[in-house]
């Protein structure tokens, strides 16, 4: 049997960033990844650009997680965004900040931010075996860790565990280790799928498909007995949407779809989405009126269709029961707040989300109590450590997730 001084199971963003930490300070460490390739879920995110943090504070990444995100200070005092994007700069990636503040390479190539952190691991001296499944972990009489594969066993003094959750199964992210966990003493907390799109019957998602709207603001409104968690944090985002043939997707609902996943009755589960953010009910009702007089001839059509998409347009017509010959001399004040509703507060009833195969994050996990995240050393196990997905931490998109992972593996990485 082979020993080491830490084993890291799970090659993804966390497990990389740690063997190269661990490694660096001295550390014989091994990384056992299941997937012929390392960091998987690294190549496929932001689209094969790979999203790798947000340009904001530490105190607004932990902010974005909403109360759990408190833990994660810690982490982020020693390794912050600008952190990642220093050392990952000094390893000669260049990196870029896009409008909203979301970070990528230059190159736009996922590939590169996995070699780089490839790179970081092994040139450290880590050893980073791919293509092998973990099948079961325990903790000896010598108390120390055995790490066994189908081939070969391992031991070592620590041991990082982080497989991730559930999301993007495709990724080999299939829910590995929380029995290892549970048979260790951990306790999970609920999994469910979290930035995953958002599945609708509405007739208007399928007439609306394809089109994405660069800025709403939408909301959950679900069940009653979800009103008052609800109040508390992240129900409701503003940004990008996109209408698809199954219902609709984009940031913003994808953002909001932890909650519906949640739900076990969907009766009265709603979006709501505003399509005019930036305008008041009260500035679109004294556009609409104004055109009553400026534009008297032109038909409703037409004078929305200066502002609005056409196929937008075309569905707020039938949803205010106004037809498109309709001039806008003759449109009443029941239609014009017919109009405003449908502009400031469209409803889409919910019926589930596309689930753990779509998701990009699993919410749910080891309970954080669990984990002292000065180091990230359980409070259950000596010398077992956790970071990464497998916790009971999700953020939105824009890069916090993986910054999470950079953050929690490099402070195992410092304490394995």
């Amino acid at each position: 049997m082979k020993s080491f001084d830490a084993i890291i199971v799970g090659g993804g963003a966390a497990g990389l960033w740690a063997a190269g930490t661990a490694a660096a300070r001295g550390r014989r460490v091994l990384v056992l990844e299941k997937n012929t390739k390392a960091g998987v879920k690294i190549l496929m995110s932001g689209g094969t650009r790979c999203n790798i943090t947000h340009d904001c504070s530490s105190a607004d990444i932990a902010a974005a997680f909403g109360p759990e995100g408190r833990a994660l200070l810690s982490p982020l005092s020693r390794l912050s965004p600008s952190d990642v994007i220093g050392q990952l700069n000094a390893m000669g990636l260049a990196t870029k900040s896009e409008p909203g503040g979301k970070i990528f390479p230059v190159s736009d190539s996922a590939v590169d931010v996995r070699d780089a952190i490839l790179r970081r691991a092994t040139n450290s001296g880590a050893i980073v075996l791919t293509g092998t499944a973990v099948v079961d972990v325990s903790k000896n009489e010598q108390t120390r860790f055995v790490v066994s594969t189908s081939e070969a066993a391992y031991d070592s003094e620590s041991l990082l565990l982080c497989t991730g959750g559930l999301s993007y199964s495709g990724c080999g992210t299939t829910g590995d280790g929380y029995p290892w966990l549970e048979k260790f003493g951990h306790t999970l907390s609920k999994r469910r799928p979290a930035l995953a799109p958002v599945i609708s019957s509405a007739s208007l998602c399928k007439s609306l498909q394809g089109l994405t709207m660069d800025d709403v603001a939408i909301k959950i409104v679900p069940s009653k007995d979800y009103s008052k968690k609800l109040a508390r944090h992240r129900h409701e985002y503003r940004g990008g949407f996109l209408w698809t043939h199954f219902g609709c997707s984009g940031p913003t609902a994808m953002n909001v779809s932890r909650w519906i996943s949640d739900l076990s009755d969907y009766s009265t589960a709603r979006l709501m989405v505003d399509v005019l953010p930036d305008c008041s009910a009260e500035s679109l009702s004294n556009w609409l009126t104004e055109g009553k007089s400026t534009a008297s001839s032109k038909f409703v059509k037409n004078f929305l269709g200066q502002r609005f998409p056409s196929r937008l347009v075309e569905v707020l017509l039938e949803s205010c029961q106004l037809r498109d010959s309709t001039p806008m001399a003759e449109l009443s004040k029941a239609g014009i707040q017919a109009l405003i509703q449908n502009l400031k507060r469209l409803t889409i009833p919910v019926h589930g989300t596309r689930g753990y195969p779509k998701a990009e994050v699993t919410a749910g996990g080891v309970v954080l109590a669990e984990v002292d995240f000065q180091t990230m050393q359980s409070r259950i196990v000596d010398g077992l450590f956790l970071a990464g997905e497998i916790l009971d931490l999700d953020g939105p998109i824009g890069g916090y997730n993986f910054q999470a992972a950079w953050s929690t593996g490099h402070t195992a990485g410092l304490h394995l």
